[in-house]
């Protein structure tokens, strides 16, 4: 396969879970509005069991590139997590912090493992 099919698969992926990212995280927001991220959350362990099932579960190496690479690389959103993890600890909203990187990351490992086994 050529690098350019490569790129088109990854970058068409990407811009399909960019949008889907940003329409699922905005639905959320608007109906739990709260100093929580539960948008983002949500997209990462959604995003964290689709690539544990993805690479437990698919060979295809073009799969592999438009969903895992493009898709899901695109969807789930570690600098956001980051950013958030920021502004709430600069809100001085210590528990909600916690919670929510404790969260993330026990649980978005826990459903990565889980995806790879299902």
């Amino acid at each position: 396969m050529s690098i350019w099919i490569k790129l088109l698969l990854v970058g068409s992926g990407g811009f399909a879970g960019a949008v889907c990212r940003y329409k699922l995280a905005g639905w959320i927001h608007a109906r739990y509005a709260s100093a929580f991220p539960y948008g983002t959350l949500t997209v990462n362990l959604l995003g964290s069991f689709l690539l544990g099932y993805l690479a437990g579960h698919v060979s295809a190496e073009t799969f592999v590139l438009w969903m895992g690479t493009g898709f899901i690389g695109a969807f789930t959103t570690f600098s956001t997590l980051k950013l958030e993890s920021i502004k709430l600890l600069k809100q001085r909203l210590m528990l909600v912090w916690l919670l929510y990187t404790g969260v993330t990351y026990t649980f978005g490992i826990l459903l990565a493992y889980a995806g790879y086994h299902i």
